[in-house]
């Protein structure tokens, strides 16, 4: 059987492994979303000559917008590895106490063949020595 301890362990490092690799996304797309709206003011700002105050509301509100998509990613994702992860705890705790109890009760059940056996010949030899 897998300790607990090892378990617990292994789903702690995906967890990390997770979270890193979502940190490492949100990051990336911030700055693309970053890039690409700079790179649209600059071409609105020349191209359409709209005023400047305008552009950088519109800028503001493209951040914004992007940056509280990608926070709603990371947190379902998090949610997601979460429930994932206790999931996978709690099936390998029930699994394990699944396999103890089989044990268990075979052993008892050895146990209990085993005295029955014994009394059988022990009552076999008591009619033996009668007789």
């Amino acid at each position: 059987m897998i300790p607990l301890v090892e378990v617990v362990a292994v789903v702690v490092v995906l967890v990390v492994v997770v979270v890193v690799v979502v940190v490492v996304v949100v990051v990336v797309v911030v700055v693309v979303v970053v890039v690409v709206v700079e790179l649209v003011v600059v071409v609105v700002v020349v191209v359409v000559e709209v005023e400047v105050v305008v552009v950088a509301v519109a800028v503001v509100v493209a951040a914004a917008v992007a940056v509280i998509v990608v926070l709603v990613i990371v947190v379902v994702v998090v949610i997601v590895v979460v429930v994932v992860v206790v999931v996978v705890v709690v099936v390998v705790v029930v699994v394990q106490k699944v396999i103890i109890f089989v044990v268990v009760v075979a052993a008892v059940k050895s146990n209990i063949e085993n005295i029955s056996h014994n009394l059988a010949h022990k009552q076999l030899l008591k009619y033996k020595l009668q007789h």
